[in-house]
């Protein structure tokens, strides 16, 4: 018995001893790591630039890709902060003043105008200006852009609205709510500027009496002249041209390679579309406000028309009176 109880003392001994020289080699070894690691920190230029302690592990910047895919082992994106300094710097900046000045200047332009009035008295005979699906096409897009217009401003600008009024956590509710119904709309959309666009092009072609409207614009606009004009003056030419279509065409393109991210784009085409889509979208939604003021409190008559799809001759003669002659033909 004694002979056992001493050699299972001296068993524990020693394997008190080796064990503790284990622990102390991993503790040596983790502290020369970490010594290491400081040592590599402290030779950079700025403070908290681990930048070196990247390059140990990834001297090129790439590491093995785990998966295939388009740049699938890049480590370090530097596009990225040139993206994040655009996103954030001159295109916030210019957007969010060009969206706070043009309702002002729309404001302005009312209060010292007001709508264009008829010069005449109403007849009370009926024209038909849009057809059913004309306005159905219409409506579905004008919806549609508009749902879009408020989940991207809420999504680009709402960090700095929201967040102060409602906290992170209710802005973050509204930041998911508005990207995936965004997300969602966005190919709607699309669809039905595509049709917008084989509907209303034809008669939107341009004609050289259209630049009589232009020439005399300031005098229209104000209500103080008239301009000859076909189904669609100069102005709404331009709002379709420019902004249903090219702008549609921005958006709609830059959308689908933001919103399906699967086709193989990299990270810097996904940043690229970002940014295009950002500014095309602030371009369409400034120019949507001009050309909504001008069809509701802008022009006396204008929301009927595509409300019921009527107007009245009186309406028709001042405004299109080329149209007029040739329905009446």
């Amino acid at each position: 018995m004694k002979r056992r109880a001493l050699f299972l003392t001296a068993w524990l001994g020693l394997s008190s001893i080796l064990g503790g020289a284990s622990m102390t080699g991993v503790a040596a070894n983790s502290a020369a790591n970490h010594q290491s690691d400081m040592q590599v920190m402290r030779q950079t230029e700025q403070p908290q630039n681990n930048a070196p302690v990247w390059r140990r592990y990834a001297p090129d910047g790439n590491i093995p890709p785990r998966q295939p895919g388009a740049r699938a082992g890049v480590l370090i994106q530097a596009s990225g902060e040139t993206w994040r300094q655009i996103r954030n710097g001159p295109v916030t900046l210019i957007g969010g003043l060009l969206l706070i000045l043009v309702p002002i200047v729309i404001a302005v332009f009312y209060a010292l105008n007001g709508p264009l009035k008829l010069h005449g008295q109403p007849s009370g005979r009926l024209v038909q200006r849009f057809t059913y699906w004309e306005r159905i096409i219409h409506w579905s897009t004008a919806i549609t852009f508009v749902v879009l217009a408020v989940t991207g401003v809420l999504m680009f600008f709402g960090r700095y609205v929201l967040i102060p009024i409602i906290g992170y956590t209710g802005f973050s509710w509204f930041a998911a709510l508005s990207k995936n119904v965004h997300n969602i709309v966005g190919p709607l959309f699309i669809f039905c500027v595509a049709c917008m666009f084989v509907m209303f092009a034809r008669e939107n072609l341009w004609r050289r009496i259209d630049w009589e409207w232009v020439k005399k614009a300031p005098q229209v606009l104000t209500g103080k002249g008239h301009a000859p004009s076909g189904k669609y003056n100069a102005a709404e030419k331009g709002w379709f041209w420019g902004g249903v279509a090219l702008l549609g065409l921005v958006v709609g393109i830059s959308g689908l390679i933001l919103d399906f991210p699967n086709f193989a784009q990299t990270r810097e085409t996904m940043q690229i579309a970002n940014i295009v889509h950002g500014v095309g979208a602030l371009l369409f939604i400034a120019a949507s406000l001009g050309h909504i003021y001008m069809g509701t409190i802008g022009t006396e008559g204008a929301y009927e028309a595509m409300r019921t799809g009527k107007v009245d001759e009186t309406w028709a003669k001042e405004h299109h009176a080329l149209w007029l002659d040739e329905v009446k033909s």
